[in-house]
């Protein structure tokens, strides 16, 4: 058998099908793969249960502190999230003593607890920061940071997960500032 090129004709033919073919699957992959990329953005967050927050119970020696009861009164319904709103819910039982959890539709929950032991990583040269009259000790963990009052009669820690903003320490920091009087820090 004698090989023959291939006719100029066919050559364009083959290319144009290959490049017909190739854009077609790109037009398709965006088609079809769009709303699902899409719907992966708006769900990267696990939705939250349903019912109440079940938290685990941490050393809290002065939960039944006077301080504790008067700030767990004056907690917030509400917490600014980004361009959410956190609603408190109800913990569930055995629910630890001076506590309170906000939750989104997404997410993890906002946690406050009141009367904890002191933060080992309070010490004279940790960094602290001030947001409407409250000093607290920001420690970044795994997808939260935990903030804790330093200037209070009791330890208060709010756990406040990455993706939250801003607005949850600001609105608690004023809750704090007036429920609970502030103390000079080395009097603990």
């Amino acid at each position: 058998m004698s090989e023959q090129p291939l006719s100029r004709v066919t050559l364009f033919v083959a290319v144009g099908l290959t490049a017909v073919l190739v854009l077609g699957v790109i037009i398709l992959s965006q088609v079809l793969g769009g709303d699902e990329s899409e719907e992966a953005a708006s769900t990267t967050l696990p939705p939250r249960p349903t019912g109440p927050i079940a938290l685990v119970g941490v050393d809290a020696p002065d939960a039944s502190n006077p301080a504790c009861a008067s700030l767990v009164d004056a907690l917030p319904a509400e917490l600014p999230s980004k361009d959410a709103t956190l609603k408190r819910q109800p913990l569930a039982e055995p629910a630890p003593p001076a506590a309170a959890a906000w939750a989104g539709d997404r997410g993890e929950p906002v946690v406050l607890r009141c009367g904890l032991a002191k933060p080992d990583e309070l010490r004279p040269t940790a960094v602290l920061k001030k947001v409407s009259e409250v000093n607290w000790l920001p420690i970044e963990g795994a997808g939260a940071w935990t903030w804790y009052t330093v200037d209070r009669p009791v330890y208060i820690a709010v756990t406040i997960p990455e993706d939250t903003g801003t607005g949850v320490v600001q609105e608690l920091s004023e809750t704090i500032a007036k429920a609970v009087p502030a103390t000079d820090p080395e009097a603990k």
